[in-house]
């Protein structure tokens, strides 16, 4: 099984930016995807970033061309870099792990505890 630990959370203002990283307890499988996703109270977990074994990335439309997820495989770790953060990104973030022929949206894989991420005016 693996284990996700998110870090770089934080209060950061309208149109700052932040960096999130997420360590996994061992080497990923090229079969697997890794990603971020983020929920607020209340609401449902929803689909922010993707990146597979292949270095393939998919964003929401929400953030496209403001966030930017990476990998690097010695660390076994994914990053997601935000910048111009609105305060609609406010949400507590995960990191999942799910095989590639996983429905990008749904509660697959595994997941991270989380960070939260809150961004004031």
């Amino acid at each position: 099984q693996v284990q996700l630990v998110e870090s770089g959370g934080g209060l950061v203002q309208a149109g700052g930016s932040l960096r999130l990283s997420c360590a996994a307890s061992r080497t990923i499988s090229g079969v697997r995807v890794m990603g971020w996703y983020r929920q607020a109270p209340g609401k449902q977990r929803e689909f922010v970033a993707t990146i597979t074994g292949g270095g393939n990335t998919a964003y929401a439309d929400s953030v496209k061309g403001r966030f930017t997820i990476s990998r690097d495989h010695a660390k076994n770790t994914i990053y997601l870099q935000m910048n111009s953060l609105k305060l609609e990104d406010t949400d507590v973030y995960y990191c999942n792990n799910r095989l590639s022929s996983a429905p990008v949206s749904g509660n697959f894989g595994y997941w991270g505890q989380g960070t939260q991420v809150t961004v004031s005016s």
